[in-house]
């Protein structure tokens, strides 16, 4: 099933993890949803490693949580810059309550934490920020993908495959697996 004519978001700012980002979006790209990069300022972001910079579409002002089917958020160094932007937060929190997709892997669960919708969730990260998560309310699983609700987090690149497969599921409408 194609997910033409659906719209996802992906959060962008420097030094993300660059397979957290470029992975989903060529999947994405694949089963025909259009994806938009947002980012935070800068017009064109370099990653970890300093390779595959991405040039975003829109500041994140400038986009609207209506718009879009899911949001994925990629890990790296990304995520605490973004979580320092009430726009990425105010985002984030106006997807999660339409009951859409909100993925994030790795680092990236800073930012639904400090967008406040992991209390009473389950969830994955990660191990470096399992704390932060715990913390801030979540029951954290370690498993490759962990999907409670819309919410959808996965812990490192390696399990870009599950989280994948969990995110294109949650788009069709069908039951993502955890």
């Amino acid at each position: 099933m194609t997910l033409s004519g659906k719209r996802v978001l992906i959060f962008a700012a420097k030094y993300y993890e660059e397979l957290e980002l470029w992975y989903p979006k060529i999947r994405l790209e694949e089963e025909g949803c259009a994806t938009v990069v947002a980012g935070v300022g800068e017009k064109v972001y370099y990653g970890k490693s300093g390779s595959y910079p991405v040039t975003v579409d829109a500041h994140v002002d400038e986009v609207n949580a209506a718009d879009f089917d899911g949001l994925v958020i990629p890990g790296g160094y990304a995520p605490d810059v973004l979580r320092r932007y009430a726009r990425v937060l105010a985002l984030t929190r106006e997807i999660f309550a339409a009951g859409k997709p909100v993925a994030f892997i790795c680092h990236a669960g800073w930012v639904p934490i400090s967008a406040g919708i992991v209390k009473g969730k389950r969830g994955t990260s990660v191990g470096a920020i399992r704390d932060d998560l715990v913390n801030a309310g979540m029951t954290w699983v370690d498993a490759p993908v962990v999907v409670d609700g819309n919410l959808i987090s996965s812990r490192t690149p390696a399990d870009l495959g599950h989280f994948m497969q969990a995110l294109l599921a949650a788009l069709r409408g069908g039951p993502a697996r955890s």
